[in-house]
């Protein structure tokens, strides 16, 4: 490849809870952003070239044999290469750490004797950035602007052509140490910490957080290493999950529809919420929520879909003309303009998540429920306004039946809180009831589609849109309704291609405003599942849920897409909405969610106690 940079399901992901690296299968990281998540990237050879940012470790011979897995239930990757001469192990972590972030990469020597050689190119500012390098505090320093990494090894390194390099052998049983460690640069450097002493303490802090799951179904493998990818998603300092490490992993190969995922959705809440403390954390089930209050709070029309790990709200949208773009996808973006639009639907899932946040023991006071009672004022005003949906198009305003139909939700759920949180809302009741009323009525007029028999993307289409999978889920309708098997069943004949699903065909309406294809969205087969094993064919559901789990990588990781004609992953990685997804299918599938009011497997129909038009 041109740039470089290794296929998407090639890489492995390291993070200390406040960022986190991509390692490829080769043992070079090609992407790094230090100290945070969205920090500047200083190594992103992912999305350019070698000179924009890496770190490489390769054997001087030929590699016979390579592998590699994760130690444990952990984010520690041992990766074993093989030459003539011998054999080593690379150790890659990242101690979870407080302000100074650390990577550390050791080289254990485990047969005859290995020639090594190593390239660190440090690039900050996504790769435009060349630092200053010197030897200072036991190690080499390299600073540019605000930023400094040091590096410490008992290797001796050299400059040449801008780059730092080493060449060393390794012995069987040996163990060599580097150790990169990010400080601000108007600052001294932090102390050197022991590699050996944070290997030790890493491996304990993921096994002990692997070990409180409560899950204890068929494909439990799985379902821990997609939470210990979550956790690692997870910006511990706010309990704010990022949907994905990087940005612009492209949607399709040499296309533009490449986006910056390293914020916070207010989608991703109900999933996380119900998620996490559906197998056992509660604790970070209760960050994400405190963060999700934070972030929302103020004015309800400034409410945003999405925002930064500490709840900031300037996302804008650049380009990055200076890098090439995975596979030549361009172009490269910083921020994201969608946390711009107008989308009804997350009003819906703040809602819900509150609601079934405080079903499950997490109280709402006072203050939460003011906050939300701000939030249906506007939303009572605001419902029946087209808006961008749940893909967040940019093709135009619509009336999308998703959006319309988690309208419903947010007043539905807003009924149900004020009931059981004993909150002053009396007096709102009966106009959410009426509103609530009326929305499922024009929505089963308008959203319903006699001719396709299913529910459609918008009102008047004849698109079909994978989101309305999640009617039963949210309790809309139930799975026994003829108009939600005819959904279901709709989308299975005409949005799945190779046994997986399109969130919705473009070149029908062009509803989203950009040119080109996509992939098949993991997180809506997913989804697809769920409602098979709903109408009950169990065994498909079943079938097609390990046809997912057979596209994650050899370490368990999956991106938001699939590319069923090029057998390849696609998207930014490794993808929270996915990993909550699967976790989701795989105790839904295994019967370990119970029938919770709102959840997959209810096929009961709604309360109909105060909704007699329903």
């Amino acid at each position: 490849m041109e740039n470089g940079a290794a296929k998407i399901e090639d890489y492995a992901f390291l993070s200390d809870t406040q960022t986190g690296a991509l390692v490829s299968r080769e043992g070079c990281i090609d992407w790094l952003c230090f100290p945070r998540f969205d920090s500047p990237a200083c190594f992103a050879s992912l999305l350019g070239e070698k000179k924009n940012g890496c770190w490489l470790f390769t054997p001087a011979g030929d590699i016979k044999k390579l592998s590699r897995r994760y130690r444990g239930d952990t984010l520690i990757v041992e990766t074993e290469i093989e030459t003539e001469s011998g054999a080593v192990r690379l150790i890659d972590f990242m101690p979870p750490r407080g302000k100074n972030p650390d990577l550390v990469r050791i080289i254990e020597g485990l047969r005859g004797e290995v020639r090594m050689k190593m390239e660190l190119i440090v690039r900050f500012e996504y790769g435009s950035v060349i630092p200053w390098v010197r030897k200072a505090h036991d190690g080499l320093e390299a600073i540019a602007g605000p930023d400094g990494l040091i590096l410490r090894t008992p290797v001796e390194t050299q400059g040449k052509d801008l780059t730092t390099i080493a060449e060393f052998t390794v012995k069987r049983g040996a163990r060599v140490p580097f150790v990169l460690t990010w400080f601000a640069s108007h600052e001294e450097p932090a102390r050197a910490i022991n590699p050996e002493h944070a290997l030790r303490d890493t491996e304990k802090f993921w096994n002990d957080w692997a070990g409180r799951c409560r899950y204890s179904g068929p494909w439990r493998d799985a379902v821990v290493r997609s939470l210990v990818t979550l956790k690692g998603l997870t910006y511990a300092p706010t309990g704010g999950l990022v949907a994905a490490l990087t940005t612009s992993l492209p949607e399709e190969i040499g296309g533009v529809r490449n986006w910056d995922y390293r914020y916070c959705w207010l989608r991703d809440a109900t999933f996380t919420l119900l998620t996490l403390m559906g197998v056992g954390y509660r604790e970070e089930a209760n960050a994400w929520r405190e963060w999700l209050l934070r972030a929302i709070a103020g004015s309800a029309a400034q409410m945003q879909i999405m925002y930064g790990v500490h709840g900031e709200r300037r996302l804008d949208e650049r380009e990055i003309p200076w890098l090439s773009g995975y596979e030549n996808s361009k172009p490269v973006r910083i921020g994201n303009a969608a946390s711009n639009q107008f989308q009804i639907d997350v009003f819906g899932d703040v809602l819900f998540a509150m609601h079934e946040s405080h079903t499950a023991g997490l109280e709402t006071s006072e203050a939460d429920w003011q906050l939300q009672l701000e939030l249906m004022r506007f939303l009572e005003s605001n419902w029946e306004k087209p808006d961008e949906g749940i893909w967040e198009v940019r093709g135009g305003r619509k009336q999308f039946t998703h959006s319309k139909m988690m309208a419903w939700v947010a007043f539905d759920h807003a009924i149900k809180l004020a009931k059981t949180c004993n909150c002053s809302a009396d007096e709102h009741i009966e106009r959410w009831r009426k509103i609530r009323d009326q929305i499922h009525r024009e929505v089963c007029e308008r959203g319903y589609n006699i001719d396709k028999k299913a529910f459609t993307q918008s009102y008047g289409s004849d698109a079909l849109d994978a989101s309305l999978l999640m009617m039963p889920r949210v309790g809309f309708l139930p799975v026994s309704d003829a108009r939600v098997r005819g959904t279901i069943e709709a989308i299975e004949r005409e949005l799945v291609q190779d046994g997986l699903v399109l969130r919705y065909k473009n070149e029908e309406e062009h509803v989203d405003g950009l040119p080109g294809r996509e992939g098949t969205f993991l997180p809506c087969s997913f989804w697809l599942a769920n409602a098979l094993h709903l109408i009950g064919r169990t065994e498909e559901a079943k079938e097609l849920f390990e046809r997912l789990l057979a596209l994650r990588n050899d370490l368990g990781l999956l991106s938001e897409e699939y590319d069923p004609i090029g057998k390849r992953q696609l998207g930014n990685f490794p993808q929270a909405f996915t990993h909550l997804a699967l976790v989701n299918s795989a105790r839904v599938l295994s019967g370990d969610v119970k029938g919770a009011p709102g959840s997959t497997t209810s096929a009961a129909p709604p309360d109909m106690n105060d909704d007699k038009n329903r």
